[in-house]
């Protein structure tokens, strides 16, 4: 089926300001990402009156139609740009500027004399820039790794920028080998690309951002508020996974930790100053049983780190280096107070004292209750 020029236009500027309205209206439903949201509906909407420019372009005198009209659409590229930019923490401010200015004089220098070749190849360099860079930026982004719409994105814009260089650089050698029905063709697949354009990348940007909202809803319900650590719930579930994945063939230790007399800190200091034990006890014991540990507040001054293919004297030497430093590190001033804070420590090991993680815990927690029997600060082995 044949459809003309002016119906793919038409086409083109009403998907654009249908993403652009979309885009706008997501923007309150994640007002984390609010501002980025709305440069890239600007860039729709940019690029929709900048196609309905290029529609009409030959209705204005000499080359002015068609300057502007490429002015407007490399103007809502860069917008484009900018709004992937931002959602990186970053800005192509400079870049965006210096494209802007080339385009504005390569129109008034040239554009006279030469304003078909401007508009069939040189038009496109601008775009097929400014498209490689979002793909790229998309491509580097630290904040959507292991997102799948990430990964779209970046090919629709590569895409859509690899199209536009052989706009720029292979097309005039076809054209002189085949003659100008080549353009032709290419005007219409342009188009035709365009509409594709408009419609997937947007719609895989908004996917994007909500499969990045998901995930932080979901580490939220996973964390504890106060610590930073996993939650009793992420912990049941990332530890029964491990212990499901190890096997019998390797070791995973688990060490209960309870923090001695926190009561009494509670009483004497306060809950806030309470709250900062609990929140120094947390990174000390980051610090130490490092990234690879399960490690979670299980409730209250009760915390529990889970420790794959660590044995007792392993995971020993571990819960011991948590006992002094935590010692050494609370034997300090929060807000000028110095205080005493201490903690008790039970180890238990998979295979030989528990197969679950619940009767793990459960040794553990009795192997934590004789060291507070003890006298506290100390580790004790199930």
């Amino acid at each position: 089926m044949h459809v003309d020029l002016i119906t793919l236009y038409l086409l083109a500027i009403g998907t654009l300001l249908a993403s652009s309205g979309l885009t706008l209206w997501e923007h309150r439903t994640h007002p984390r990402r609010s501002k980025e949201l709305r440069i890239l509906a600007a860039g729709y909407a940019t690029l929709a009156i900048g196609c309905a420019a290029a529609a009409f372009r030959r209705d204005l005198p000499g080359a002015s139609g068609a300057g502007l009209s490429n002015f407007v659409i490399v103007t809502g590229y860069l917008l484009i740009l900018h709004g992937v930019a931002a959602l990186n923490g970053r800005q192509h401010r400079v870049v965006s500027i210096g494209i802007l200015f080339v385009v504005a004089l390569t129109w008034v220098l040239f554009g006279a004399r030469r304003q078909d070749i401007l508009w069939n190849y040189a038009s496109a360099l601008p775009i097929a820039v400014a498209s490689g860079l979002t793909s790229f930026e998309l491509l580097r982004s630290d904040g959507f790794k292991g997102l799948k719409s990430r990964y779209i994105a970046v090919i629709v814009a590569g895409v859509h920028a690899l199209f536009y260089a052989f706009r720029t650089f292979i097309l005039p050698w076809l054209a002189s080998m085949y003659g100008h029905g080549v353009l032709s063709a290419a005007g219409q697949l342009t188009m035709y690309e365009g509409v594709l354009y408009s419609v997937v990348l947007p719609m895989t940007l908004l996917t994007l951002i909500r499969e990045e909202s998901h995930g932080q809803l979901l580490q939220a319900s996973q964390t504890d508020y106060l610590t930073g650590l996993g939650n009793r719930r992420w912990f049941f579930e990332e530890g029964s996974r491990v212990l499901g994945n190890v096997g019998a063939s390797r070791p995973v230790s688990l060490l209960a930790f309870d923090l001695d007399r926190f009561k009494s800190i509670n009483d004497q200091y306060g809950h806030e100053t309470g709250d900062k034990v609990l929140k120094s006890f947390g990174e000390v014991a980051r610090s130490v049983v490092g990234p690879e540990a399960i490690l979670c507040r299980i409730g209250g001054e009760e915390f529990a780190a889970l420790l794959p293919d660590h044995d007792d004297l392993h995971a020993q030497a571990v819960g011991e280096a948590v006992v002094r430093r935590f010692a050494g590190t609370v034997a300090h001033r929060i807000d000028g107070i110095e205080i005493q804070a201490t903690v008790s420590i039970g180890l238990a090991q998979s295979g030989r004292q528990a197969s679950t993680l619940t009767e793990l815990l459960a040794a553990a927690d009795q192997a934590l209750y004789n060291a507070k029997s003890l006298g506290g600060n100390r580790l004790e082995l199930a």
